[in-house]
Parts: C-alpha cells; structure tokens; sequence
C-alpha cells in the first residue's frame, strides 16, 4: 500500500521529535537512574538524606514547634531530623529543661539555649546579628536577622550546621562525638533517634561509589569533562589532607587541581587562586566540570571563598571537605548556605590555549 506524502511527512516528522527528546533526555536518566551491577543488583546513587517517618512515641514527646523546626533545618542542611531531634531530647527535653542555662544564661560549663551551645562556638555571644564577622554557628532560623542562642529555631539551625560541618550525615556517630566528646552520649543520641522514626533506624545515606561513576560520565558534556570526572571520581574514600595533592590525599582545591592535570590541563592549585581564575557562571547554568565555591575557612569571605568542589551533575559535587569531615566523596551543594557562586575554568583564556596544543600538538 502506498502512503500519502502527507502521512509520510508527518511520520518523518514524529520520528525526529522522538530522536531530539531522547538525545535531550538521556544525558538527565543517566545522571538520575540507578546504576546496575554485573549481576543485575541496583545501586542506588541518591546522595541525598532520607526523610524517615516519625514514630507514636516521637509525635508524642517532641513538641509541634520543635518537631517541625528539626524536620524543616534537617532538610534544608542534610542532616537527619531525628538525630537532631535525639540531640534536642537529650541536652534539654526539647527546651522543657528548667536547669541552668537553658532559657537564660549558662550551666556549669558555659552551654546555653535549647540544643546547648557553648557560648564560645555560639560565636562569643548570646545574641549575635546576622551575618555577622564571627567563626561560631549563631544561624538565624526565624528570619529576623539575629542569631539567638535561646531561640529554639536559630539554635535547632545551628546545631544542624554543626552536625553537617562535622561529618553527618554520613559520619554521624563521628559527628555527635564532636558536639560532645563521649561515646556514652553518642550511644544515647542513636538510640532515642532510632525511637523517634517510625522505621526504627538512623538511615545513612548511599554515598556514591563506583557502581555510580559511569552514569556521571556518560552525562559529561564532552570527552574532556568525562576526563576530568574519572579522575575525580576516582579518588573518592582518600582522606582529606590540607595541601594534599595525592596520589593518596587531597584538599579540596588539590584534587580539583589534579584532576584538570589528569585531562593534560594546569589551572592553579589553591582555592584562592582557582576563585578568579575561571570564567563565572551563574547560577543554574552550571554544569559538570564547573566548580562551586564556599565561604568557608579561616580568612575567607563572600568575596574570597575558602572552599571549592567539582559539579559532576546538577546539584551533585566531589569533595574533600575537611580532616573530620570523612573521606573524599560526591555530596549536594544546593543545600549548603554559604555557597558563593560557579567557574568555568575551561573557558579560561590560558586553558583555552592550552587546549589548542592539546588538539593540534604541532603548535
């Protein structure tokens, strides 16, 4: 039977929609989808926290204000709400405390407010404006522009922050042992937070291995980047050493540095170096092979940020964070609050040159 030209056209036409959705799409399944073993086993790859369900006995201790404000700063940071939950149950019963420091004031030690902060990792005051020229955790979780120690939803934020800064939420055992140095209060935080989800567990999220890699890869908008994400990649689990440019540890903007050496290509080695180096790229534009920075570390601004990592898909990014912060590994920037912005160091003039040699050596 002969088709009409018409219908013939419309088919051609049906087709190379269905061709342009799927080379559009295919690079988003690949960085979203499992990965699959050689023995047909799913690996999850979602770095992400868990939200666990809250159990009877966890509606019925913890106060509505209270248990909306761990859930909403869990999230939003990455932390798990019921640990921060635990915490708040064992320093003050969720602020119901009466004892010294609590609601006014300090306790023997010098700790105040609900989740029970030394004053001195507050940031020396009780009431700090924010932001504010401080190294402490005073957050501001009500949106009123101060960091209140006493305010159970600026110091519910503070205490996630600490938490995240110290290896939560994949290290969290680590990262309770760090808010109060004894594993008897570890052992004690775990239990009542495995109380307070319904699941009855503390859920660590996957942190992405290798059985994820190629899904990254495969995503990589050219050749060069799948380059520079392998390397990367590669060097997840390494301990975190500052000045580290390995082969057996790395700092944050060392194993970026290495990774670029890795594609044949130098860009500079410190993060105060590679922050004005590559080409600025907003926000949302980012894409793998970019990097992310924060304003963290000692001397470090909104203007000179301390702290890079590499994007490796949107949202996701490598890093070796800090010696306590665990291992090398891929976490989420989106939920970090003291991001400062995106480069592109491949579209840096020098790099750009340096790529030309790489294509046609003879120059």
């Amino acid at each position: 039977m002969k088709l009409p030209r018409a219908r013939i056209a419309l088919l051609i036409g049906l087709a190379g929609m269905l061709i342009l959705v799927a080379v559009i799409v295919s690079p988003l399944l690949l960085m979203s989808m499992p990965s699959f073993l050689s023995n047909g086993t799913t690996v999850d790859c979602d770095d992400s926290v868990q939200v666990e369900e809250v159990s009877d006995s966890g509606t019925s201790d913890i106060p509505a204000e209270y248990l909306e404000l761990y859930k909403e700063h869990g999230k939003k940071i990455g932390v798990q709400w019921n640990i921060l939950a635990a915490v708040g149950k064992r320093e003050t019963n969720h602020g119901r405390s009466d004892l010294p420091g609590v609601k006014s004031g300090t306790n023997y030690a010098g700790a105040a407010g609900p989740m029970q902060f030394l004053i001195s990792t507050w940031g020396g005051k009780a009431r700090i404006p924010v932001p504010s020229k401080f190294n402490g955790y005073a957050s501001d979780g009500d949106g009123d522009g101060v960091g209140d120690v006493y305010n159970p939803a600026d110091a519910i934020l503070g205490a996630a922050r600490m938490l995240k800064r110290n290896g939560a939420p994949e290290n969290v055992r680590q990262a309770l042992f760090v808010y109060n140095r004894a594993w008897w209060y570890v052992d004690q935080v775990e239990e009542i937070a495995r109380k307070y989800a319904k699941s009855g567990e503390v859920k660590v999220p996957p942190q992405a291995s290798e059985d994820c890699d190629e899904p990254l890869v495969e995503a990589a908008p050219n050749d060069l980047v799948a380059k520079i994400l392998q390397y990367a990649l590669a060097q997840r689990g390494k301990p975190y050493v500052w000045g580290g440019t390995g082969p057996d540890s790395f700092d944050c903007s060392g194993v970026i540095y290495a990774a670029y050496q890795a594609a044949g290509l130098s860009i500079p080695r410190t993060t105060f170096q590679q922050w004005p180096f590559g080409v600025k790229v907003l926000a949302g534009q980012e894409q793998p092979g970019d990097l992310v920075f924060f304003n963290a570390g000692p001397g470090t601004s909104a203007n000179n940020p301390g702290h890079v990592g590499l994007v490796v898909s949107k949202g996701k990014m490598l890093e070796a964070r800090c010696r306590l912060c665990g291992p090398i590994k891929v976490t989420s920037y989106q939920a970090r609050d003291n991001q400062v912005g995106f480069t592109r160091p491949l579209q840096n003039p020098d790099v750009l040159e340096q790529l030309k040699k790489l294509q046609n050596p003879s120059l």
